[in-house]
C-alpha cells in the first residue's frame, strides 16, 4: 500500500481547489473521484450557471487560471457579473484546471471507509486499500438527492429525480411533469420542452418567484458577493468562521431558507412558455398501466393528473447517512446537528482526521459552502491546517515525542478553535 497521509474524496470544485494547495506542499496525498462528475453527469446539457463568472472559478493557491482567464484564452464569451456561464464551458474549465493543477487525479471512486490503527482505511472501487492518517470528504451534492415522499418506492422507469439526466433527448415525444419551482425546475423543464417533450411544472407555490437580475443601484446600494448582492449575503461570505459561533437555531434555520429555490433571471422568457400548475402539492402518486398518476391538492381541493414520466427537481438535502462509503460504525462516531457533522474551524469532525466541505459542512459555515465559490474560503483554509498538522507530526517524531509543547505552539499559531 501506498500510504499517503491525506486522501481526498471527491473532484469537484472543492476537492480540485484543496488538491491545488496541497500540491504545493510536503504533504502527501492522493485524491480520488471522476473530475466534475455532478457537473458533467447530473445536469442536464444547455443548461446555464446561475452564479455570475466572477463566482465560478476554481481556486489555485496563485489565484492561477480563473474562469476568465480560461474564457480569454480561448475567445469564449465572458463578463464577471451579467452573462450566464454555459454548463459546457464550467465543465471544460473545470477539467483543464484538473489536468493543469491536479494531475495526480485518480479516477477511481472511493467505495468504504474505515478507521484503522493509524488513521483509516480507504477502499476503492478497484479493489484497492490505502491507508491514511487524515481523510477530508468532498463529494459535494452527487449523494444528496432529494425525493418527495410520495414518490418513493415508485419504478425507476416512472420518478426520477433531476440530478439523473444529463441527455434530456429520451424524452422527445413523452409527456413529462416536472415537480418543483428552483433553478433546476425551471431549467429542465425548459430544455424538456425545447428537446421535444410534452411538458407541465408542478409547485407547491403560487408563484415561481424568479430571480432577478441586479440592477445598477441594487449594486450601488448592497454590496456585490459571490451569492448575491445584499449585506446578508456578504456577511456569510466573508464572515465563515463568525456564523459557526452563531447559536444553531438561528444557523439551521439561515443554511434552509436563505437564498431558497428561485429560477435565474435569465429563464424568465423561456419558462413562460411552459404550462405551469402553480399552487398544488402532490399527496398521492401510483402507476396505472403505462402512465404515472399524480394526485394534486390546492386550495380549491383535489385534482388528478397523468403523465409518462415525473422528474422531482426537488433540490438535495445534505445527511450523513447518505455517505453509504463511510462504515456504518464511522457515521455513528460523528457528533452531528440536523444529520450533518458539527465541525471545528477547520472543518475536522469530532472523528479525529476526518473533514467534510462543500454543502454538508453548510450548517457549521452557513450558505456560503452550498455553492462552488466556497471553495476560495475552504481549500486556503483547510490545506494550511493539513500542512501545519503535518509538519507538527514531522516535529514530533524528530525531536522525541514533545507532543503537547508542538500541538500547542500549532494551535498558538493558527488560533484554531477546538470543536
Amino acid at each position: 500500500m501506498r500510504r499517503p497521509d491525506v486522501v481526498i474524496v471527491g473532484a469537484g470544485p472543492n476537492g480540485l481547489s484543496i488538491a491545488a494547495h496541497l500540491s504545493r506542499s510536503n504533504v502527501s496525498f492522493r485524491i480520488f473521484g471522476k473530475p466534475m462528475e455532478t457537473w458533467r453527469v447530473r445536469m442536464p446539457y444547455g443548461m446555464h450557471l446561475k452564479s455570475d463568472g466572477f463566482a465560478s472559478t476554481l481556486y489555485q493557491p496563485q489565484g492561477r487560471l480563473t474562469l476568465g482567464e480560461y474564457c480569454r484564452q480561448r475567445d469564449l464569451p465572458y463578463a464577471d457579473i451579467g452573462l450566464p456561464v454555459p454548463l459546457e464551458t464550467f465543465c471544460r474549465y473545470g477539467l483543464t484546471f484538473q489536468q493543469e493543477f491536479v494531475p495526480m487525479l485518480e479516477q477511481n471512486l472511493v467505495s468504504d471507509i474505515t478507521r484503522s490503527p493509524s488513521g483509516f482505511l480507504v477502499e476503492l472501487d478497484s479493489g484497492e486499500r490505502v491507508e491514511a492518517r487524515r481523510v477530508v470528504v468532498a463529494t459535494g451534492i452527487s449523494n444528496f438527492s432529494y425525493l418527495p415522499p410520495v414518490l418513493r418506492g415508485l419504478p425507476s422507469a416512472f420518478v426520477s429525480h433531476s440530478s439523473e439526466h444529463a441527455n434530456l433527448t429520451p424524452f422527445r415525444g413523452k409527456d413529462v411533469v416536472v415537480l418543483g419551482r428552483g433553478a433546476s425546475a425551471t431549467d429542465i423543464a425548459v430544455l424538456l420542452q425545447e428537446a421535444g417533450a410534452k411538458v407541465r411544472l408542478v409547485a407547491r407555490n403560487t408563484a415561481l418567484g424568479m430571480q432577478r437580475p441586479a440592477s445598477r443601484k441594487d449594486r450601488l446600494l448592497r454590496p456585490t458577493t459571490e451569492i448575491g448582492p445584499s449585506w446578508k449575503s456578504w456577511f456569510f461570505v466573508n464572515c465563515a468562521t463568525v456564523f459557526r459561533h452563531l447559536p444553531e437555531r438561528s444557523r439551521l434555520k439561515w443554511v434552509q431558507t436563505y437564498l431558497g429555490p428561485s429560477g435565474c433571471w435569465f429563464m424568465m422568457d423561456r419558462i413562460a412558455r411552459v404550462p405551469q400548475l402553480l399552487g398544488n402539492t402532490p399527496v398521492g402518486a401510483k402507476v396505472v398501466g403505462d402512465r404515472v398518476r399524480l394526485e394534486l391538492a390546492n386550495a380549491r381541493g383535489r385534482q388528478t393528473i397523468e403523465a409518462d414520466h415525473v422528474i422531482a427537481a426537488t433540490g438535495y438535502r445534505p445527511s450523513l447517512e447518505k455517505l453509504t462509503f463511510l462504515r456504518p460504525s464511522l457515521r455513528a462516531s460523528i457528533r452531528s446537528t440536523a444529520n450533518t457533522p458539527v465541525l471545528s474551524s477547520t472543518f475536522e469532525s469530532s472523528v479525529k482526521g476526518l473533514y467534510f466541505v462543500g454543502p454538508i459542512a453548510a450548517n457549521s459555515f452557513g450558505p456560503l459552502m452550498r455553492f462552488a465559490c466556497g471553495a476560495k474560503f475552504t481549500a486556503p483554509r483547510l490545506a494550511r491546517h493539513l500542512i501545519a498538522t503535518a509538519e507538527s507530526q514531522r516535529s514530533v517524531r524528530t525531536s522525541g515525542g514533545r507532543a503537547d509543547t508542538v500541538e500547542k505552539a500549532r494551535l498558538g499559531v493558527l488560533g484554531e478553535d477546538s470543536h
